[in-house]
C-alpha cells in the first residue's frame, strides 16, 4: 500500500532520523546493544539510522504501527504524520505534506 507524502522524502527521512534517536534503545532494531552503538563513528550512527529510517518508513506502509526499543512510530493518515513515541511519550511529529 505505501504512506502518501507531498514533502521531498529526504527531508522527511532527516525529520525521522531525529525522532528515532529520542526513543530509548532504538540502536535494539538494529541488533545491537548500547555499548556497540556508542563505538561506531557519528558518520557511521548517522548512516544506520538512515537506514533505520528507511525500513521504518517503507514497514509502515503495511502496518500503521511499528515498535521501536521502548517505544513506537505511528503512521496517523488522517493528519499526515508520523508520531514518534518513547514509551507513552510523543517526542517528535514528522510531517508528510
Amino acid at each position: 500500500m505505501g504512506i502518501k507524502f507531498g514533502r521531498e522524502y529526504k527531508d522527511i527521512v532527516t525529520d525521522f532520523v531525529r525522532g528515532i534517536e529520542m526513543v530509548d534503545g532504538f540502536y535494539e532494531l538494529l541488533d545491537m546493544s548500547a555499548d556497540d552503538w556508542q563505538e561506531l563513528e557519528q558518520d557511521e550512527q548517522e548512516e544506520c539510522l538512515r537506514t533505520l529510517a528507511d525500513d521504518i518508513f517503507y514497514g509502515l506502509g503495511n502496518s500503521p504501527v511499528m515498535q521501536i526499543g521502548a517505544g513506537s512510530v505511528r503512521h496517523d493518515p488522517g493528519n499526515h504524520v508520523l508520531k514518534v513515541h518513547d514509551g507513552e511519550k510523543l517526542v517528535s511529529v514528522i510531517y508528510l505534506v
